[in-house]
């Protein structure tokens, strides 16, 4: 049978893109900014690279024989990858609510979109802004707000010590400092 008929491949199922682990309520928190850096990577994908991916695999099928055509199999799955990132971009996006961290802006306590300071047990502190599942980076301190840690200082003041469970047994954070964005000037 000729490969023109066949399945390209296994996952080219609707639901193959492992979504979040469920947050509680079902809430998908998140920052204007990381709403319009999500918005932003999904328009650019459909407006601009899937249009070049489909030009490119459309050139590469009219060369003939697509079997052995590089250009044409590494397209269809640049494709699928596109068209599955769209997919799962469009629905965390229908189910976002976006939070103004700057309405708690002078405040004490922690809430989402917060930069905290915390000092473990042993006196290290730490520095960490609690957002959303689909923008935090760890890598530049941020958590998301359904992480361990995060759970465990929402709703503390600066002063109190929150306990965190851990693997090894329970873990005291003194909450040292809060610090939310200002709000934006209206003019």
């Amino acid at each position: 049978m000729s490969k023109a008929f066949t399945k390209e491949s296994d996952q080219d199922e609707e639901g193959d893109l492992p979504s979040p682990p469920p947050v509680p309520g079902g809430k998908n928190y998140i920052t204007r900014a990381g709403y319009d850096r999500l918005r932003a990577e999904l328009f650019t994908l459909i407006d601009d690279e899937r249009p070049k991916i489909v030009e490119i695999v459309h050139w590469a099928a009219s060369n003939g024989d697509r079997s052995e055509n590089g250009d044409y199999l590494y397209g269809k799955k640049r494709l699928r990858e596109i068209d599955r990132r769209i997919r799962f971009l469009t629905r965390r996006l229908e189910i976002a609510e976006v939070v103004d961290a700057s309405l708690h802006h002078g405040g004490d306590q922690v809430f989402f979109g917060v930069t905290v300071t915390y000092a473990d047990g042993s006196g290290a502190e730490t520095t960490v802004t609690i957002l959303g599942v689909d923008e935090a980076d760890s890598a530049q301190g941020q958590i998301s707000w359904v992480s361990p840690v995060a759970r465990a200082l929402l709703k503390a003041k600066v002063g109190d010590v929150v306990r965190l469970v851990v693997p090894g047994g329970t873990q005291e954070l003194e909450v040292l400092s809060v610090r939310y964005p200002a709000p934006p000037v209206s003019d």
